[in-house]
Order: structure tokens, then C-alpha cells, then sequence
């Protein structure tokens, strides 16, 4: 196991991460506790959950996931030893997450509110990385990332709002550093500039869906994330299990994410399979597999300092461990960039 700094703060991350929005919805609890009991035995220290989990996202679920990994510190009283990062929702219609609100906001009091129920299903006093799910302004996100469409009267709170409410809960000691998800090159030099011109906390990662049939972070963020040391913490390195093979030919698994939820289909669509017929070309001659081939191209490159990996099944999680032991070489490398210069971000 690697550990890299996350930013520019003081902590060592695993440059594995476990993802865990499947619990409580795919995985009971004492599923999610043989992940983490695995996970930890491997060496993994960093943990990404979200107020949202798990998905898809219910009113009679929400916050089971936190839950569970509260549950589990509690049982095996080792919080000082896992880097526990979590999220709050940005603007949306979801109006279980808070008291008497009509659409979830990123303002003082949503914040305020949404980190006090974070720390207490986690049963923990503080939060390592406290992540902004989406923006508060509207975006195109998701399977609508490609291009822009901008709206200029856009009623958001503005980023200095949001970060003023983060600076308070940091100065309480309720969570210790402050990250984005799921924005833009723009979103995460504002915030940056607020840190530094008016002393706000400093974004220190942003976690983005990344993988070899979405580069997208490349064309802007990669620079902001080398050049001003913001991490990045690539989610769906799987492309939500394509990047396994495992849909290619029609094929639909039983218990799969697409059996059960077909709409979360943005990596599934004619030129993503064509493009991941390539790739699992280029891992059989590779003698790899495409798994190894997929985790490991976001390991090697060098803004993502981990890794963000979900599994339902066990022996997909030993899977998706061990393929970060790959070894990536200058062939490889060149191979993928070839088929990227073909099949460009077929699933952004």
C-alpha cells in the first residue's frame, strides 16, 4: 500500500480508497463490516461516504451508510486511525436531508445542520475531509458533463457563503479540512482564491468521476490540481463496472448495478462499449486484466492521490485491491493513449 499527502495538509491517505454508497442498499451492514475489516487488513486507511448514501437515493435510506461506518468505529474503536471523508448535497429537491426546508441549500444553516447528523450516525466529534457533493449553482453534471450551458441568473449561494459556514464548523473542531466534488476548473479556483485572499479553509481535493472512457479532468483540472496541490480522488475508476468486462455483449449479470438500476447507464452507451472492447484488447496482450488495466491507469497518474474503489461482492473488493499492484510500463502506456486519441471521452 502507497500513502500520499492529500493536498497540503498533514495527512497520509491510502492511495486506495473504499468507496461505500452500495451500503445499505446493496450491502447490509454486516456486509459493509467485512469490507472494512478486509479494507483496513490490506492497509487501506481512507474511507469516502456521503449524507446522501447510499444509492440510489431514498428518503427510508438515507444516511444508512454513515450509519454503518459509525457503528463499526464504535465497535472496533479505532477512529484515530481512519481518515473518514463525507459529503454534503448541494442544491437539489430532496427535502428529507433537512428540517422544514423546500430544496436543500449550501448555506450556513443547511451546513451547520448536515455536519452535526454526519458526525452522529458516524459517532465520531470530527469529520477528516468535509466534501461539498455538488455545487450549490447549476452545472452539467453527471451523464450531461460534455459542454456547458451557463445561466446567468442563477440564484446560488455563493462560494464564499458556503466556505464562511465550512470556516465555522472548522474552527469548532467538527471537521478538519475541506474538499469539492463533481466541479469545475472555475469552482475550484474560486474557492481557492477566497482561501487565500480572505483566510477561508483551502480546498485540498476534488473528487470527480475519472476513468479511461472519461479523461474529461484532464482538459483544465489536472493543471489546478498540480499546479495549486488539490487532489484529485477519482470516483467510478470502473466506469460503474464496465470497465470490468462484465456487460460487454449484451451481457446483464444478475444483482449487477445495471440489472437492478438501468438508469445509471452513462458508461454503458454504444461508444464507451466499443472503446472498452479496445482497452480489454490491449489488457489480454497486456497479460493483465482490464481491471488491473482500468485502477491502475488512475493510480499512476500523478494529480490522484487515491483512488477511490466500491464493491458489493468480497471477491470483487480482493479483486480491485490487487490490481494496484500492476505494474505499469511505458508500453502500456503508450497503448492507452493511442486508443484514447481514437476513443475520446466516450462517456463523459
Amino acid at each position: 500500500m502507497d500513502y500520499r499527502q492529500l493536498g497540503t495538509t498533514d495527512l497520509k491517505v491510502s492511495n486506495i480508497c473504499l468507496g461505500t454508497m452500495t451500503w445499505g442498499e446493496q450491502n447490509t451492514e454486516a456486509e459493509a463490516f467485512e469490507q472494512m475489516d478486509y479494507a483496513t487488513e490490506q492497509g487501506i486507511n481512507f474511507f469516502d461516504t456521503a449524507e446522501l448514501y447510499p444509492v440510489p437515493r431514498k428518503e427510508n435510506t438515507q444516511g444508512l451508510t454513515e450509519t454503518y461506518i459509525g457503528n463499526w468505529l464504535d465497535q472496533k474503536g479505532n477512529r484515530d486511525d481512519i481518515i473518514i471523508a463525507t459529503k454534503v448535497v448541494g442544491r437539489s429537491g430532496g427535502t428529507w436531508f433537512r428540517d422544514n426546508v423546500d430544496r436543500t441549500r449550501l448555506d450556513k444553516p443547511q451546513i451547520t445542520q448536515a455536519v452535526e447528523q454526519s458526525l452522529k450516525r458516524l459517532k465520531t466529534d470530527y469529520i477528516d475531509l468535509y466534501q461539498l457533493h455538488w455545487p450549490d449553482r447549476r452545472i452539467n453534471l453527471w451523464g450531461n458533463s460534455r459542454g456547458y450551458v451557463h445561466h446567468e441568473n442563477d440564484d446560488h449561494v455563493p462560494l464564499e457563503e458556503t466556505l464562511e459556514a465550512l470556516d465555522e464548523m472548522v474552527k469548532q473542531g467538527k471537521i478538519r479540512h475541506v474538499g469539492l466534488s463533481n466541479e469545475t476548473a472555475w469552482g475550484t479556483m474560486k474557492c481557492l482564491h477566497h482561501a487565500e485572499s480572505r483566510g477561508l479553509p483551502r480546498v485540498q481535493s476534488v473528487q470527480n468521476s475519472y476513468n479511461l472512457l472519461n479523461r474529461l479532468y484532464e482538459q483544465d483540472l489536472s493543471e489546478v490540481s498540480q499546479r495549486e496541490h488539490v487532489s484529485l480522488l477519482p470516483y467510478s475508476p470502473l466506469g460503474s463496472g464496465v470497465l470490468s468486462g462484465k456487460y460487454l455483449n449484451g451481457q446483464l449479470p444478475e444483482d449487477s448495478r445495471l440489472k437492478l438500476y438501468p438508469e445509471f447507464g452513462r458508461y454503458a452507451k454504444g461508444p464507451a462499449e466499443i472503446a472498452t472492447v479496445k482497452y480489454l484488447e490491449l489488457a489480454e496482450n497486456m497479460g493483465i486484466s482490464l481491471v488491473d488495466l482500468a485502477l491502475k491507469f488512475c493510480d499512476t497518474r500523478p494529480f490522484v492521490a487515491s483512488t477511490i474503489i466500491g464493491a458489493t461482492k468480497m471477491d470483487q473488493l480482493r479483486e480491485n485491491i490487487a490490481a494496484f499492484d500492476c505494474v505499469w510500463t511505458d508500453e502500456i502506456e503508450a497503448a492507452v493513449e493511442e486508443i484514447h486519441k481514437v476513443h475520446h471521452n466516450p462517456a463523459p
